[in-house]
């Protein structure tokens, strides 16, 4: 079991509310990650699920019990955090032993179990190691099987992925997620980073300034934003977000575009603007366009559209994939 429920939980720092009130019910085996801006309350609502901050008022379940208050030891999670924390004098073997170590668990039993974390993160030729002596994404695996071997009810990780370079990064991303399904445990991961977000989510739970802007799945926060806030975090590039008289043609204070639903043209269309910027990213380009009365505009094409800095295009929006937001910003 691994289900955590959160019910009206807020953390105050003096006069400061950090997270004034949140309601969130995490399933059992749910890959459930934590999404937003630095500042917006993530790590710290992740840190007040461990036990490692006191909740200011409010009440978190795990497992059906109430855990408000009990010391994280007694939480039955295990959280991964984004400096490894391992023991640099110690062996990779006995880095993942030592909550094993630290409970009075039986040699032979400690053996087993950190064998069997080693050969699920492949980590069985480095055992002997130190941890000087292992990258970057080796170092992040010998602290996710020092998680594993406690067999946790859940998996706490915050921002584990942020020190690593971005190949690494792409592979860790995809370690983990193998790993969830493997162990298909509840795992809780927090990240700035909505690319991270949506590939490894069963569920998203988008942050801003301590408030729950939105809860769904990659793929409904991406075609159903809630919010001005969300159309713009989820997805990359950003949504097209257009005011003025366009957006009041269609009844909305502004009105939102991805860059995927915008064609280009030289022949004619219902905009045209000028290139400031091309980026190539070999099988997608994105041009980023100055749209007369509109204002900065991003087309994604295929890496075969041709076109320079200052050439003059025509855009087609697909009027079929617009998203209209009212005065306070919530999706019409």
């Amino acid at each position: 079991m691994g289900s955590i429920s959160l019910q009206k939980v807020a953390k105050h720092f003096g006069p400061l509310k950090v997270i004034p009130s949140i309601d969130l019910e995490i399933n059992d085996g749910e890959f459930v990650v934590f999404v937003g801006p630095s500042g917006c309350g993530k790590s710290t609502l992740l840190r007040l699920i461990a036990g490692l901050e006191d909740v200011s008022s409010g009440k978190i379940v795990i497992d059906g019990k109430d855990a408000t208050y009990a010391p994280p030891s007694q939480r039955g999670l295990a959280m991964v955090f984004q400096s490894y924390a391992l023991y640099p004098h110690m062996s990779v073997r006995s880095n993942i032993a030592f909550p094993l170590k630290m409970a009075g668990m039986a040699k032979e039993e400690i053996d087993r179990k950190v064998n069997d974390a080693a050969r699920v993160l492949n980590l069985t030729d480095y055992l002997d190691r130190k941890p000087r002596q292992l990258s970057g994404g080796q170092r992040q695996r010998v602290a996710i099987g020092r998680a594993i071997v406690r067999q946790p009810s859940a998996f706490l990780f915050d921002e584990p992925l942020s020190n690593l370079d971005a190949a690494l990064r792409v592979n860790m991303r995809l370690e983990i997620s193998e790993l969830h399904q493997t162990l298909k445990t509840t795992m809780i991961y927090v990240t700035h980073d909505q690319v991270e977000a949506m590939t490894m989510a069963d569920k998203i739970v988008v942050l801003n300034r301590g408030h729950i802007e939105q809860v769904g799945s990659p793929l409904e926060l991406y075609r159903k934003p809630a919010n001005l806030f969300v159309a713009s975090f989820i997805g990359s590039p950003k949504m097209n977000l257009i005011g003025g008289a366009y957006a009041r043609s269609k009844h909305a204070a502004t009105v939102g575009i991805r860059p995927e639903h915008i064609k280009l043209s030289r022949q004619g269309g219902v905009w045209s603007g000028t290139v400031s910027v091309v980026e190539h990213l070999g099988s997608d380009t994105f041009f980023h366009i100055d749209v007369d009365g509109i204002g900065p505009v991003t087309a994604r094409t295929d890496g075969d559209f041709d076109a320079h800095h200052d050439d003059r295009l025509f855009l087609i929006p697909d009027e079929t994939k617009l998203y209209r937001f009212n005065e306070e910003g919530v999706a019409l």
